[in-house]
């Protein structure tokens, strides 16, 4: 029998709980640094791509070759602007949480499986390894019910809050808060709750006790 959440039955506009986590539960991001490329490649993969400004970057002879090549990677490089929304994440050690909206039936699947191979060859020369960097596959769970999308938010940002009050682990919740903005992050779902159904602003909600069983849309022992 497959493990929980392996098999996916996508659908168009659906919402989707995706994570993963690091063969027998190791981390996957080890550093900082980790933590900023692989927020970087998802930046690369969700951010709107201007096609025509890296072409001119391109053939700019004022650019420098640094800047010529990283305009002719992403000029390559696969990009699913118009088809996933990314709405909520957290980054944790050893595994990850995504809260992703998909406008076509494949998108999910192939903004992961690009993710996965970019970011395992990273970390792997990084760290002259060699092998699988994730357990399995990644599991997505379709979250069918408005209540679950506006509280499994609130999982992932606490989960990212409460692992280190200090120095929180690297999150989506400042986009929620309005004292960040970007075109790659869209809250905006979640947080038009608070306009109506759910009066109360954001952080207050944060607060609160989650009376929700969500054991069906999460990670087991992370």
């Amino acid at each position: 029998m497959p493990s929980k959440n392996v098999v996916k039955y996508y659908i168009e506009n659906g919402y989707y709980h995706v994570y993963n986590r690091g063969v027998e539960k190791r981390n996957i991001f080890e550093d900082r640094q980790d933590y900023n490329v692989f927020t970087s490649y998802l930046r690369d993969y969700l951010l709107p791509k201007d096609a025509d400004t890296l072409m001119k970057v391109i053939s700019d002879l004022d650019s420098t070759p640094t800047e010529r090549d990283r305009a002719a990677k992403l000029l390559r490089l696969n990009n699913f602007s118009d088809e996933v929304q990314m709405i909520a994440y957290c980054l944790m050690p050893n595994h990850f949480h995504f809260l992703i909206k998909q406008r076509s039936r494949n998108a999910i699947d192939q903004l992961m499986n690009s993710l996965g191979t970019r970011y395992t060859m990273y970390f792997n020369k990084k760290n002259a390894r060699v092998g699988r960097l994730y357990q399995d596959v990644y599991k997505a769970v379709e979250v069918e019910q408005d209540e679950y999308l506006l509280h499994l938010s609130r999982y992932i940002h606490k989960q990212a809050l409460e692992y280190n009050p200090v120095s929180p682990q690297p999150s989506s919740y400042e986009y929620f808060v309005r004292s960040k903005t970007s075109d790659w992050i869209h809250p905006e779902d979640i947080l038009a709750f608070f306009s109506g159904k759910y009066p109360v602003g954001y952080e207050t909600f944060m607060s609160q006790k989650d009376e929700l069983d969500l054991s069906n849309l999460l990670l087991e022992d992370s």
